[in-house]
């Protein structure tokens, strides 16, 4: 497998291997066949595993893979979905969610730790879940004053080898964070054929996910792409049941016309998204959304396909199915 340098971390595989599938936000699986994809993920040269607490199981499927001893070359990621706590608790919140996450994967630091929340501007209003905001939504003020000092501290103290953010709150929040004196050595930014965040997004601005990986690398920044398949928008069928008013659904009615393509050249759309997400300008490396080895395999082919043809990526783009709203 392809290796690449990602913010602070070196010999970080191209692909990661994301929480939300082991944890079970993707669809039915067992704890053993979690512990099993891990454990595949691992053999088949995969080196950054990206956890978050809020994906369920996961961080206990991680405990139970390497019971406290995983391979010196693996790296592993946490996150903290933080909000707007109380003004002055951050650090304090920031480090008891970091104590929660090592001590259920059984590990002493971690690689990187994320800000999982979105960054908003202090008096924003989202146009979905705005009554909700104060637990998914941190200003912009107390990102600057309270997380990145925090993020910082932590740093120096060996609890984490740097910090970084999700990338998917407000698009011109992002790009400030992005342009901040003290940046994150990491973002995780959508990286899919439909520009789109999908149910990740509740507000209202435009999603500007390829002006944050360019923002990103320009400042140096490491960039993780997410949602390649969009949720399972991108596959060949969603498989796990929704509401067809669902922002996953609504992109899977969008992308039919990507997966007429696929049919047409004979390839799995998800083999041809991953593939896409990993040739995108700007991408270090992929993390997988896998439930299973069956899952893994299938997008271990798509980075062992090598880059793909300038020719597809062309009909890909020419489809128009990028979220410009």
């Amino acid at each position: 497998m392809d290796i690449t340098t990602l913010g602070p971390l070196d010999n970080v595989s191209r692909l990661t291997l994301g929480g939300g599938g082991l944890g079970r936000i993707w669809g039915e699986t067992t704890l053993d066949e979690a512990v099993a994809t891990v454990r595949a993920a691992v053999e088949a040269g995969i080196t950054l595993i990206d956890t978050a607490p809020m994906y369920m199981d996961c961080e206990a499927v991680i405990g139970m893979a390497f019971e406290g001893a995983p391979p010196s070359h693996i790296r592993f990621t946490s996150k903290c979905q933080l909000g707007e706590p109380e003004r002055g608790t951050v650090a304090a919140r920031l480090e008891a969610s970091l104590d929660a996450s090592l001590a259920t994967m059984k590990l002493e630091r971690a690689d990187l730790f994320f800000l999982h929340s979105n960054i908003r501007p202090d008096d924003y209003h989202y146009a979905r879940h705005d009554d909700r905001r104060a637990a998914f939504a941190t200003p912009c003020t107390q990102y600057v004053e309270e997380v990145v000092p925090a993020m910082e501290a932590l740093k120096a103290r060996g609890r984490i080898g740097g910090w970084g953010i999700t990338g998917v709150g407000v698009p011109g929040t992002i790009l400030d964070a992005l342009a901040h004196e003290t940046k994150p050595a990491v973002v995780q930014a959508v990286a899919n054929l439909l520009d789109s965040p999908g149910g990740m997004r509740s507000y209202g601005d435009a999603p500007r996910p390829r002006d944050i990986i360019a923002a990103a690398r320009a400042a140096g920044v490491g960039v993780m792409g997410i949602r390649a398949v969009q949720a399972g928008a991108l596959t060949g069928a969603i498989d796990r049941e929704m509401k067809a008013s669902h922002p996953e659904s609504i992109d899977y009615r969008r992308a039919a016309p990507f997966r007429a393509l696929c049919a047409e050249i004979g390839v799995d759309p998800a083999l041809v998204a991953h593939s896409y997400a990993l040739g995108m300008e700007g991408i270090d490396t992929v993390i997988l959304g896998v439930k299973n080895r069956q899952e893994l395999a299938e997008c271990l082919g798509a980075e062992a396909m090598g880059p793909m043809p300038d020719d597809l990526r062309a009909r890909i783009d020419g489809l128009g199915l990028r979220d410009v709203d």
